[in-house]
């Protein structure tokens, strides 16, 4: 059995139809959608399946444009007016999202974390923030920060790498990259870098302390039935990556619920496993990257390294800060 190639990775993590490159399934592709949008806001903040869409309670707060395929949050007040505060869209927000999830009406609410996503608009101004489980329903971006932990041995560099705990909702038992987690409404990268590497790995602080920013990566995903709930959801994510070359004495342990155990590979077994689907999507197309800038992936031992590289950093075509 062959296994997948490194451009299989990318486009099973990034595997929203493009565009330019292929109108033909993107149409095919976006007539299945609705735009989400917030009153006040002129642009798209998200994609919405139909099925999500019809099926959400109706309520004073939303209107749904069947013409147009346009779901729209329209905050009321008890007056019926316009509410523009953000203080209070986001309270009515997490009230109707909390008895949607009370309705039992979708099962992506059953992993209801009780953190808050930022979602921001036009002007790289906050505009709402939602209920993290949520996020999916309305196809909005969400951030993140993946961080990579190496080591240079005798043998050459070998990579720390987790397994998801099988009682996760989503991609349970999985390998995941060495620290990874979302992004709350006004937390910084580094500050949530530092936080993740405490509560999932057991490192503390003044280690994390040498991790190197590297970028970004966007891609624009589909989820299927590994992620848990409904399938076919949006998730457009930018993901912070990190560098952590660490010493030899430095062992990462599980800190909390969230992976197995950390195992120390070498190049080879990581790719291996790769190839294998055994890593979270989004985990693998980050060690793609990692591969590229380490000089592991290059132009002469990759055939498709042109649009490896550019996959890696898709435009979203939504407000990001």
């Amino acid at each position: 059995m062959v296994g997948k190639s490194n451009l299989d990775i990318i486009h099973e993590c990034d595997n929203f139809p493009y565009h330019l490159e292929n109108p033909t399934a993107y149409d095919s592709a976006f007539k299945d959608y609705y735009q989400f949008k917030v009153e006040g806001c002129q642009v798209s903040l998200g994609y919405v399946s139909a099925d999500v869409a019809t099926k959400l309670p109706s309520s004073k707060h939303w209107s749904l444009d069947q013409g147009n395929r346009i779901l729209a949050f329209q905050p009321r007040d008890e007056e019926g007016q316009h509410v523009k505060a953000l203080e209070g869209r986001n309270k009515i927000l997490a009230q109707y999202l909390q008895s949607v999830r009370e309705q039992k009406i979708f099962r992506v609410l059953d992993g209801w974390r009780s953190e808050l996503y930022p979602i921001y608009g036009p002007g790289k101004e906050l505009i709402l923030s939602m209920e993290r489980s949520a996020t999916p329903l309305f196809g909005v971006v969400t951030y993140g920060v993946h961080m990579t932990g190496y080591v240079q041995t005798e043998e050459g560099m070998k990579i720390w790498a987790p397994r998801r705990a099988l009682t996760k909702p989503t991609y349970p038992g999985m390998m995941d990259n060495t620290v990874a987690g979302g992004l709350s409404t006004g937390e910084k990268p580094f500050e949530c870098l530092v936080r993740e590497c405490d509560e999932e790995a057991s490192l503390p602080a003044d280690v994390v302390q040498s991790a190197k920013a590297c970028g970004t990566l966007t891609y624009f995903h589909v989820r299927d039935s590994r992620a848990g709930g409904e399938i076919g959801l949006c998730q457009p994510e930018c993901q912070y990556i990190y560098d952590l070359e660490l010493p030899s004495n430095v062992i990462p342990k599980p800190g909390d619920d969230e992976a197995i155990d950390f195992q120390l590979l070498t190049i080879k077994e990581v790719k291996d496993a790769m190839a294998e689907g055994k890593f979270k999507p989004n985990c693998a197309q980050v060690l793609v990257e990692f591969f590229v800038r380490h000089g592991i992936l290059t132009p002469e031992n990759e055939p498709d390294y042109i649009e490896i590289v550019s996959r890696c950093h898709r435009k979203l075509g939504f407000p990001t800060p």
